[in-house]
């Protein structure tokens, strides 16, 4: 979109293969230093089929998927896994009291203040993961070669589906089972930036050139489907920033 025209200026569209009539196209990020026009890093958050991640091309329109199903993508299981929101267990609830996991898998991802690696996790899971931008580019290699650049970054405090980068290094990630925002500095130390209890559901952030990060509560646990066909929710729904000093990455 030419945001001053209010035109669509280029549609992309994705193939079958890449786009699977399973997929959920989520977070994105844009390096905007490769090829000629850039490439775009999309999530594919499924919760019904395989999980990954989608390059594109922003000049050709070409996309390929990358760590199509591997584990790193994938939502954690109970019992080994059940986020807790509002002091109470999130999982899907249908009006007779049946219940069922959450199975949505890569959902965050941010990229490092340098280009040189894709964060990412899932929304159901606790866990961290990076892997090599460059790789994921690289159209010669194949799955395997892409999965060796994988880099387990351990636990990073609570599950959450927001994730972002600022240009001094630090990543942030959004806490929906504890209503915060946490902030993982250049060495792997973590510290919580933001907590309220109106952080409900934080989610899409965004540094902005202000000095601030903006995060939306989308309140999406409260939705129908996981309160016994209940919509919970409250409006108006929030916008929140916070002041962290720090300019975006921009990759350009």
């Amino acid at each position: 979109m030419d945001l001053e025209t209010d035109e669509v200026v280029k549609t992309i569209l994705f193939s079958q293969d890449v786009a699977l009539p399973t997929t959920y196209l989520n977070d994105v990020r844009f390096d905007l230093r490769r090829g000629d026009e850039g490439v775009a890093f999309i999530a594919d958050s499924s919760d019904r089929g395989p999980n990954g991640i989608i390059v594109v091309d922003l000049a050709s329109g070409e996309s390929w998927r990358r760590l199509h199903d591997h584990p790193s993508t994938k939502a954690e299981q109970p019992p080994g896994f059940l986020p807790v929101v509002e002091g109470r267990p999130l999982m899907e609830r249908d009006p007779d009291g049946s219940t069922n996991p959450i199975t949505m898998g890569s959902d965050g991802i941010a990229i490092g203040a340098d280009g040189s690696r894709l964060y990412y996790c899932a929304l159901m899971s606790r866990q961290l993961y990076s892997v090599s931008a460059d790789i994921l580019c690289d159209r010669s290699l194949g799955d395997g070669e892409v999965a060796l650049t994988v880099t387990s970054e351990g636990d990073k405090g609570g599950a959450g589906d927001g994730m972002e980068t600022d240009a001094a290094g630090n990543l942030y990630a959004t806490n929906f089972e504890h209503n915060a925002i946490l902030r993982r500095a250049p060495g792997g130390e973590w510290e919580t930036v933001a907590h309220d209890p109106r952080l409900l559901w934080p989610d899409t952030m965004s540094v902005a050139a202000d000095g601030y990060l903006y995060v939306t509560a989308n309140q999406l646990h409260r939705q129908a489907q996981y309160q016994g066909d209940e919509d919970l929710r409250q409006k108006p729904y929030t916008l929140f920033r916070v002041r962290i000093g720090e300019g975006p990455v921009l990759l350009r």
